[in-house]
């Protein structure tokens, strides 16, 4: 059977009963590593009576994880306790080998790791996987307090032992170990931070601050240690947006391409977190050791978007008239004067949000002198909910109020100047209306002044395992053995509510028909002034408190379109991993030698719960339903690292790796719909029926890897490094496939007399299947150089960069012939920092680059859509002070950062023409000064 046929296969019975019913209505995840972490925390370098700390010190943690580790790894250490060496988790991870990111809202979110972007890894705190405060599996780095983490661990490659782990790679963030401190230690860190911008909106900030406390402390003989955290962020970001609708070829300008339409914004954001983490660990005797850890972050975001939307190509319905002495350069319109303009002003508030919890227990219980028996048990849960609100104002309902003319020109970096006539911040000039008469409920016209979604997410994931590992004396190269068993239950609930918004007045379910006010004035107490969105061209427009107007002048109606009702769902995986490994640790042929390999056995139960929405003849019909597949994984994996000469390694990886697709892309739902005007057709592609949703028997995306990388290690400290790897994708999800399905048990919805006329019962469903494949190749190099290693007087300064270069290529069976890149993927990304840190003084500055990528961004109602992202340059710098201990003010440090001093913006693109800008989003620079004290 072929891939198609058994997608059809699939996902035919849920289809057959879904129209027959419309008819009738972790623990460690690796222990050399571990041990890496404890060493380096319990031993910082001294090079000459002069302890190495700060930036040099992260280094030398980092390439001690690195070293130790027989896999192929890349770690990020804190500087000192409750201090990574950047501004966030993500933005340290971003200067890895291979590893880069996207920005979101100014803020480093999505990794992409070899290439690969956020939903091809995998993210575990202490080695247990987390659940996400986002749509889908894909961790938002915000949600975690870069204080509370010792070390953070990028693994490149699988081992048996990992489990849950990733295609691109698995990320462990590892919180520090109160039993492998030295001393008690008591920190508080204090940081403000402003942006370069000053604030977009009056109701806006560009002043936030940053505060956090840790405890660590050891009692009853050092047998028991704690440590506490706490910590809170109040961070804005200014974000200066435009989003192009795209180019036509326009039939008003002779077929060159003109802009269709844009949408100019000014965006105020202000992210409020406060977290807490607790570790307790108890190690009475070497037969004995229990950890428990705790984290608590509650998440809240607040955006302010204001802007203009301006219908401009007549081709896409604006009514807009070209006059002539417009200017075409290679094609595209570059300069016009457009008359008949009806805008749309927005005031938007957008609020998140979120609570994550994390815990797990681990107990390490000695049986003999060379077994041991762990037992993990963890649980993680998210919760988010958004209020994401559009209010509309205009000059008349339906484009029938006063008109504009605006004149409009290409800017060098892609955008268009939008010079208008009107005065947008004339509050007797525009009410509150539906100013394109778009509003439409599915089978009427609405007077839609405004929009309401009030998405809501729970993720849970409860965990528990358990393992035995032991020691092989006399065996050569073979020093252990672990076998073990990890269950976990996962279920990601996603509920969408929708509300269209109307003024406030006559008529009923905000329909024009029924009378519904058509225009109202605007009130005065929603008014807080006025916003420029001159980097555009506009001078000025009204800005109003979208809350107030919902709550006084807007009212609201449920939006129970098929499309908007079909969205609730449940997804639940019920997985068993069985492991076994043997683990290599001693001399082969006079060399050293560690590893190990083995196989995990991967059994999958999951299922999805939702509903099938029917709409014909104007009737709305849901029907609860539910599907789900069952299904094994066998997945076998080698590592192992040889010391070839004196503190040089090479490094070999093979394995099969899984992860599994997008929560969204598993949910059971579909909406499926009865065309009338193509009842006659006899071609199944444009039949009467469709049906559009998910697919609950979805399976993973599976990949063959093979890792090489070649390390030498600096008597110094630093490294240099050569890697290489080779991915094989199979099951590769397509998210646009689609099969002919036959709908005969449908057809009795038709009347008689449609069912006479009827041309074929076939049609086409609509939905993510495994019909794609692929390969992912490339190389990395890195060098972290102190440059003490070349001489002395050089002691203090160093050099940590890396350079990657990845090339994809994916084969779609919905798009045979056509191959695309992976999303995510920048063929080439690159980090360099240069650093100065002695006797107290502290200077870095680092820049990293990646080229041109496909971007996910949001696209219609947010849902995600890839675009092309324009290649980047982001350069950070920072300079800091701290006191030594001669010092009256020994245990405080100074520190000043500033991040993004390129003043980089995101810029997006499509059809390969960088003039063709679809997202400009320019978020300017943000400086930070911190104290810290530590005693």
């Amino acid at each position: 059977m072929t891939n198609r046929g058994i997608v059809a296969h699939r996902l035919g019975g849920s289809l057959v009963a879904l129209t027959v019913a419309l008819a009738a209505a972790p623990a460690v995840a690796q222990e050399a590593a571990q041990q890496a972490q404890d060493a380096a925390a319990a031993a910082p370098a001294d090079e000459g009576g002069i302890v190495v700390t700060g930036i040099r010190a992260s280094l030398n943690a980092s390439a001690s994880i690195k070293r130790i580790s027989p896999s192929i790894v890349e770690a990020v250490s804190a500087e000192d306790i409750g201090k990574l060496p950047d501004v966030s988790i993500a933005d340290s991870l971003a200067r890895l080998p291979g590893v880069t990111s996207q920005r979101l809202e100014g803020r480093d979110q999505r990794l992409s790791i070899r290439g690969l972007g956020p939903d091809f890894s995998t993210t575990l705190l202490n080695g247990r996987e987390q659940v996400t405060v986002g749509d889908n599996r894909g961790v938002e780095y915000d949600q975690y307090p870069a204080e509370f983490f010792k070390n953070v661990v990028v693994y490149k490659a699988a081992n048996p032992s990992l489990v849950a782990a990733g295609i691109a790679g698995t990320v462990d963030l590892r919180m520090l170990r109160p039993l492998a401190q030295r001393d008690r230690i008591v920190a508080v860190q204090v940081r403000g931070q402003m942006n370069g911008m000053k604030k977009l909106n009056p109701d806006g900030s560009r002043y936030g601050y940053r505060a956090s406390a840790t405890y660590v402390d050891k009692f009853a003989d050092d047998t028991f240690g704690i440590a506490i955290g706490v910590s809170a962020t109040d961070a804005p970001s200014q974000n200066e947006r435009y989003n192009a609708w795209g180019f036509p070829n326009s039939t008003a300008t002779g077929g060159a391409l003109l802009l269709g339409g844009a949408k100019p914004y000014v965006q105020s954001n202000k992210l409020q977190r406060y977290g807490a983490v607790a570790t307790l660990e108890y190690q009475p005797s070497d037969n004995f050791h229990s950890t428990l850890d705790v984290l608590y972050s509650k998440f809240k975001e607040t955006q302010r978007l204001r802007g203009i939307e301006f219908p401009i190509a007549p081709d896409w319905g604006s009514g807009a008239t070209v006059q002539p002495g417009y200017t075409v350069e290679n094609g595209l319109v570059t300069n016009a004067t457009l008359t008949n303009i009806h805008a749309v002003q927005r005031n938007d508030y957008n609020k998140r949000d979120a609570d994550n919890f994390s815990v797990g227990w681990n107990n390490v219980i000695g049986i003999g002198e060379k077994t041991h028996l762990t037992i993990d048990a963890s649980y993680s849960h998210a919760k988010r909910t958004d209020f994401l609100l559009e209010t509309y104002t205009g000059t008349g309902y339906g484009a029938t109020g006063p008109a504009d003319t605006i004149h409009i020109s290409a800017n060098p970096n892609g955008t268009f100047d939008i010079v208008p006539t009107l005065d947008y911040a004339d509050d007797t000039l525009f009410g509150i209306t539906d100013p394109r008469g778009w509003g439409y409920n599915g089978t009427s016209a609405v007077v839609q002044a405004g929009f309401l979604n009030r998405p809501s997410f729970k993720d849970d994931l409860a965990s528990l395992r358990a393992s035995l590992d032991g020691e092989i004396s006399n065996a050569g190269p073979i020093a252990g053995w672990e076998v073990g068993v990890n269950y976990s239950h996962r279920k990601k609930t996603s509920a969408f509510k929708s509300y269209f918004l109307c003024p406030d007045g006559a008529g009923t379910n905000c329909t024009v028909a029924s009378g519904t006010t058509q225009f109202a004035p605007i009130p005065q107490e929603a008014i807080v002034g006025s916003v420029p969105l001159g980097y555009l061209g506009v001078p000025s427009m009204l800005a109003l408190n979208p809350v107030y107007l919902y709550n006084n002048a807007l009212s609201s109606v449920y939006d129970n379109r098929p499309v908007s009702l079909v969205r609730d769902n449940s997804v639940t995986e019920k997985v068993w991993t069985g492991y076994a490994m043997i683990k290599l640790d001693g001399d082969l042929g006079g060399r050293k030698i560690t590893g190990g390999f083995g196989v995990q056995a991967v059994h999958t139960d999951q299922s999805s719960v939702g509903s099938i929405s029917n709409f014909s003849n104007g009737v709305v019909s849901i029907i609860p339903t539910t599907g789900g597949d069952k299904y094994w994984r066998v997945l076998p994996s080698a590592n192992v690292s040889i010391e070839v000469a004196n503190s040089s390694y090479l490094k070999l990886a093979t394995s099969l790796t899984m992860v599994r697709p997008r929560l969204d892309q598993e949910r059971v739902n579909q909406e499926f719909g009865i065309d009338p005007t193509r009842i006659e057709s006899t071609d199944p592609a444009f039949s009467a029926f469709t049906s559009n949703g998910g697919n609950p028997r979805l399976r993973p995306y599976r990949s063959f890897n093979i890792d090489g990388s070649v390390e030498h290690y600096f008597s110094k400290g630093g490294y240099v490094s050569v890697a290489g790897y080779f991915k094989r994708l199979t099951d590769y999800v397509d998210p646009s496939a689609s099969f002919i399905f036959d709908f005969k048990d449908a057809a009795s919805l038709l009347s008689p007399a449609d069912q006479a006329r009827l041309g074929t019962s076939l049609g086409l469903v609509k939905a993510p299947d495994n019909g794609g494949k692929g390969t992912v190749k490339g190389a990395e190099i890195t060098l972290s150089m102190p440059f003490a290693e070349f001489s002395q007087s050089l002691d203090g300064f160093g050099f940590f960069g890396s350079a990657s270069y990845t090339k994809s290529k994916i084969e779609l069976a919905s798009n045979p012939g056509n191959s695309i890149t992976l999303p995510g993927l920048s063929a080439w990304v690159g980090n360099a920092s240069l650093y100065y840190e002695k006797r107290g003084f502290q200077v870095r500055a680092s820049y990293r680059y990646r080229s041109k990528f496909l971007a996910e961004v949001a696209g219609l109602s947010a849902n995600p859509t890839y675009r092309t992202a324009k290649a980047e340059g982001i350069l950070d710098a920072q300079i800091g002070y701290e006191f030594q201990p001669d010092s009256a003010l020994a245990g405080l440090s100074v520190m000043f950062q500033a991040k993004n001093l390129t003043d980089r913006p995101f810029i997006t693109y499509q059809n390969d023409d960088p003039r063709q800008v679809i997202d400009y989003q320019r978020y300017g620079r943000d400086y930070y000064i911190s104290l810290n004290y530590k005693f």
